[in-house]
C-alpha cells in the first residue's frame, strides 16, 4: 500500500491558496514598477465591482486597449484580469445585494431583504409561465427593480476597491523595493 505525503487542506484553506496562487504571485514575481502593478490591480477591483460577472476580464482588456491606444497609460492586464476574480459563483449573491442595497439607499428607497430578492428569483422561475415568459419576465425584473439600484449602487464600490486597491498595492510594492534595495546594499558591505 503507498501512502501520499500530500497535505490534505479544508475547503478555506484551498480557497486561501487558490487566493494567493491567483491575485498574489502576479504581483511578487513581476519586475514592473509599483505603479504598473497598482493600477492593474485597480482596473481589476474596479470592474470585478460591478454587476457584470460574465464580461469582466473582457472589459478589462479593452480598457487596457482603450488606456494603451489613447491615453498612452500602461497597467498590468494580467493582474487587472486575475482581480476581476473576486466576483465569482461563490461572491455574487451577497455582492449583488450588496450594490443592490447600496443603490436603494442613494436613491432614497426601502431595501429589500435578501430573502426577498431570492424569493422573487424562486417564484419567477416556479410559475405557470413558459420559458421565455419567465426569462422576460426576470429580466424586466431585473432592469426595473434591481438593475438601477444595482448600477447606481456598485459605484461607490468600484471606486472605494479601485483607490483602495491602488494604495495598498503600490504601498506594498514600494516597501519591498526598498526591503530589496537595503537588503541588496547589505550584501555588498
Amino acid at each position: 500500500m503507498m501512502f501520499s505525503n500530500r497535505r490534505t487542506f479544508s475547503l478555506l484553506q484551498q480557497g486561501g491558496r487558490l487566493l494567493k496562487l491567483k491575485l498574489l504571485v502576479p504581483i511578487l514575481r513581476s519586475k514592473h514598477p509599483p505603479e504598473y502593478k497598482a493600477r492593474g490591480v485597480a482596473v481589476g477591483l474596479a470592474w470585478a465591482m460591478t454587476p457584470l460577472v460574465g464580461i469582466q476580464m473582457w472589459l478589462v482588456f479593452m480598457t487596457w486597449l482603450f488606456l494603451k491606444k489613447v491615453f498612452h497609460w500602461h497597467f498590468s492586464l494580467g493582474l487587472a484580469v486575475a482581480w476581476t476574480w473576486v466576483t465569482n459563483v461563490f461572491t455574487v449573491p451577497p455582492v449583488y445585494y450588496m450594490f443592490y442595497a447600496t443603490g436603494q439607499i442613494m436613491r432614497a428607497r426601502p431595501i429589500g431583504a435578501y430573502q426577498q430578492l431570492k424569493d422573487l428569483i424562486s417564484e419567477t422561475f416556479l410559475s405557470d409561465l413558459s420559458f421565455w415568459e419567465q426569462w422576460v419576465l426576470f429580466f424586466k425584473l431585473l432592469v426595473r427593480d434591481w438593475g438601477v439600484s444595482m448600477a447606481v449602487g456598485c459605484v461607490p464600490w468600484a471606486v472605494a476597491s479601485a483607490a483602495l486597491g491602488y494604495y495598498l498595492t503600490y504601498r506594498f510594492e514600494c516597501r519591498r523595493a526598498q526591503k530589496k534595495k537595503k537588503e541588496g546594499s547589505h550584501d555588498h558591505t
